[in-house]
């Protein structure tokens, strides 16, 4: 048997972009994306802490060092600037791989987006 459990998780990101006209996903600092062992085009879910929202979209790096969180196409009717977010991946494993799994969790400074 198998089950899904989660596999990275960045805690309380703040949004700094939203952009409607991009063809859609999240661009997230790539420096975040490695801490997570997240890749790009992986499937990440995003729930945001301001509004209840949650959704689902791929990840597309961003420029490193910068802190960049921004939505792209219609997921960003779903934030504002500023929304505080917790990005969640998750990974599927068998039953006993997965009790001796650890999930990569960031916890970045919830201002700058920058790793502590």
């Amino acid at each position: 048997m198998q089950i899904e459990v989660v596999k990275s998780k960045i805690h309380r990101v703040r949004v700094t972009g939203a952009d409607l006209n991009y063809i859609g996903s999240i661009t997230i600092d790539e420096d975040l994306m490695d801490a997570a062992n997240i890749i790009q085009g992986e499937k990440v879910q995003i729930v945001n802490n301001n509004n209840g929202e949650r959704l689902e979209t791929y990840v597309i790096p961003g420029q490193r060092g910068t802190g960049e969180l921004t939505l792209n196409g219609a997921a960003a009717r779903k934030v504002a600037v500023g929304d505080i977010l917790i990005l969640i991946t998750y990974a599927r494993m068998d039953i006993e791989e997965a009790k001796k799994f650890n999930p990569a969790l960031v916890f970045p400074d919830e201002k700058t987006n920058l790793l502590k």
